[in-house]
């Protein structure tokens, strides 16, 4: 099948096939007399499978390496357990980030609802952003 064929039964677009391709995730066949890329139902179940590890937050590259593993006939399972073990500490401290970032918001947009918009003067750019405090008292910043 062609790219836009994969791209159709895989739900994705034709450039993403593409990109996979680029990064050797896939690896379709030349055809003999035009040289388009042919992929099989092999290539159909490894993007749905590289599609699954996207959506548990496997990087390109970590993807490569597990399909890599596989492909030498090792089991890849472990480097996944050890991969997400790894990354959910990093994922729950970005959602404290984000949270924190989130109240920061809604209080800068507090504290701005009733402060009159303001031309720049040379002094100051935007007043908005100059009168947030460098901390809120309430609310922890990311270290």
């Amino acid at each position: 099948m062609k790219v836009s064929e994969l791209a159709k039964r895989g739900g994705v677009t034709s450039e993403t096939v593409r990109h996979y391709t680029r990064e050797q995730l896939l690896a379709p066949k030349r055809h003999p007399d035009n040289g388009y890329q042919l992929y099989s139902a092999t290539d159909l179940e490894r993007l749905q499978f590289i599609q699954r590890a996207r959506k548990l937050g496997f990087s390109v590259a970590e993807i490569r390496d597990i399909i890599a593993h596989a492909d030498h006939g090792d089991s890849p399972c472990p480097l996944v357990r050890d991969l997400l073990a790894h990354r959910l500490p990093q994922i729950r401290t970005q959602i404290q980030e984000l949270e924190a970032l989130a109240q920061r918001m809604e209080q800068a947009l507090e504290s701005w609802q009733n402060m009159p918009d303001a031309a720049p003067d040379g002094h100051s750019l935007c007043r908005l952003i100059e009168s947030f405090p460098e901390r809120f008292p309430d609310t922890k910043e990311p270290q």
